[in-house]
């Protein structure tokens, strides 16, 4: 067991290590900014990683403040869900009722890899591939529908 601070000198080092790692990347030193993450440029939209002792996960995440508009904003996306999922095998997640550790409920989709752990250091790179080469194929998913789901 780690304590508080143990815990959270892991998660840095783990996103440290996650930051090194994508600037190594042949791909990614050719671009702007790593990843779109919160500048989707969509009110209420974003693209977030999570990584937990349950696995990584690469998430499009829809957290307006104003339930019905993001209810509305799920259903236009899954309009799109065969464009979405298009480059993933396995398909995505979709959860409109997703609840947060802290109590807020949003809507997400999402891929995940399950059975690696955060605090086991020698997975890490599997964290960091996966997370990587997923967020670049739910940015490219994104980008193709955005326009449409903004209209």
């Amino acid at each position: 067991m780690y304590t508080k601070d143990e815990l959270k000198q892991l998660k840095k080092e783990f996103w440290e290590g996650f930051g090194v790692y994508c600037s190594e990347i042949p791909a990614m030193k050719r671009r702007k900014s790593k990843f779109m993450l919160y500048n989707t440029k969509m009110k209420g939209v974003e693209l977030k990683f999570d990584a937990t002792r349950d696995g990584a996960y690469v998430i499009l995440e829809i957290n307006h403040s104003d339930a019905s508009k993001r209810f509305e904003l799920f259903e236009k996306f899954e309009t799109y869900k065969s464009i979405m999922e298009k480059q993933f095998p396995d398909g995505l997640i979709w959860d409109f009722a997703y609840v947060r550790e802290c109590g807020t409920e949003v809507c997400r989709i999402y891929t995940q890899k399950k059975d690696i752990d955060i605090h086991r250091r020698i997975q890490w790179m599997y964290f960091y591939k996966f997370m990587v080469n997923e967020m670049l194929k739910l940015e490219k998913a994104f980008k193709t529908v955005k326009e449409a789901i903004e209209d």
